[in-house]
């Protein structure tokens, strides 16, 4: 468990929050956005640490006060965390027990009364109703923090009776930092892998690097992007059958692809293999540099997003991924 000072980025939310506090000024209700990953429910605890601290410091929360010890463990009886029994929807009684029915009551032992609703946008529009009457007269030590991937799925309503903090991706270097402290024993190569595929989501960068999955992901993509100028239509028509297949998550796949041509891409005009992703893969980028042209390579880097686009519309995915690999193998 970690306070303000222990998360990575998003300086000036996390200024922004501790001067709120400070001022005794923090709204009554938060919408904490950013994609799964992000650290929203992290984001969600730290704040509750600083709200909730006996003895703050020049550092943020002491993580040693009574208090502090309650919120991490989770038993602080002015933190409630919305319990639901579907893991895809969240429903009007669930709110109407859990948030409704309890928010008269006062704290129990601090200034504050925190509810937190994780994956916010599973509520349906019973359950939305249901939470706005919190939130248009909410009493005035109830905080509210909503917790979503997906605010085009509330209403405007909710929208604007809550306070936006979006949750910025962090920088390479943070994540890389970050996945070398969870990860001392990983290979650099894996971790600068894992980096480039998570796009600033420290999160996913975890999840990735601790996969299996994403090994095998890894493995297989190299074979195929490797092999591919080998292989006849009856092999390319039996990789893309495997691929949609075996792999849940295509769209894995197609980042790993896309990072692989970006590779050669990037050798082709630096030369540096030590800037490779792939790095076991410095033979063959070095075969391939003179013989692909910039067209070809960017060519196939649009037949990836068209994948994407025919896999969003339910084309058929052995077909999709079929069309792909006759275009990397044709340039």
């Amino acid at each position: 468990m970690t306070g303000f000072k222990d998360i990575i980025g998003n300086e000036l939310i996390k200024e922004q929050f501790s001067e709120a506090i400070e001022q005794g000024s923090v709204s009554h209700a938060y919408l904490l956005l950013g994609e799964k990953g992000m650290g929203k429910k992290m984001f969600a605890r730290s704040l509750c640490l600083e709200l909730f601290c006996e003895h703050p410091g020049e550092n943020g929360a002491c993580l040693s006060c009574p208090s502090c010890k309650k919120v991490i463990s989770g038993n602080h009886p002015d933190v409630i965390w919305l319990s639901t029994e579907k893991p895809d929807l969240i429903r009007v009684d669930e709110i109407r027990q859990q948030i409704v029915d309890t928010v008269d009551i006062k704290p129990y032992l601090g200034r504050y009364k925190v509810y937190v609703i994780p994956d916010c946008e599973r509520m349906n529009q019973q359950a939305q109703n249901a939470l706005l009457k919190v939130l248009e007269e909410p009493p005035e030590y109830v905080i509210m923090l909503l917790l979503c991937g997906d605010e085009t799925a509330l209403l405007e309503t909710v929208l604007s009776r809550t306070v936006k903090v979006k949750l910025k991706p962090r920088t390479d270097a943070m994540v890389k930092e970050h996945l070398r402290m969870l990860f001392p024993d990983a290979e650099e190569a894996r971790i600068d892998l894992a980096v480039a595929f998570s796009r600033g989501n420290p999160g996913k960068a975890e999840e990735l690097l601790g996969s299996s999955d994403f090994s095998e992901w890894y493995m297989e993509v190299r074979r195929l992007c490797r092999d591919i100028k080998k292989m006849d239509a009856g092999r390319i028509s039996a990789e893309a059958e495997k691929l949609s297949s075996e792999h849940g998550d295509i769209s894995g796949i197609l980042d790993l692809i896309q990072l692989w041509y970006r590779d050669l891409m990037m050798f082709k005009v630096t030369k540096d293999i030590g800037g490779l992703l792939f790095k076991e893969e410095r033979r063959t980028m070095m075969e391939l540099a003179p013989i692909c042209s910039y067209e070809g390579i960017e060519e196939i880097m649009d037949a990836i997003e068209t994948c994407r686009i025919r896999l969003q519309a339910n084309v058929n995915p052995t077909l999709a991924l079929e069309l792909l690999l006759l275009k990397m193998k044709e340039n």
